[in-house]
């Protein structure tokens, strides 16, 4: 393999993995595990539901300081 390929394909691996990081920070993989999870299809709806149980279980968790 050439000096060239294995630089495309480092940075495409690099590329994949800040996508999953960012897909974790604003919460897209949440929301796809929940569809998974209640085997929902993607809807205003489900998103509804989604944000309000997010929400439920951030505020019973316990808070430091």
């Amino acid at each position: 393999m050439n000096l060239l390929a294995l630089f495309v394909t480092s940075l495409k691996g690099g590329g994949r993995v800040l996508m999953e990081i960012l897909a974790e920070i604003f919460d897209e993989s949440a929301y796809a595990r929940f569809l998974a999870r209640r085997e929902l299809a993607p809807s205003r709806h489900a998103y509804a539901v989604f944000l309000r149980e997010n929400e439920a279980t951030k505020a019973r968790r316990p808070r430091c300081c």
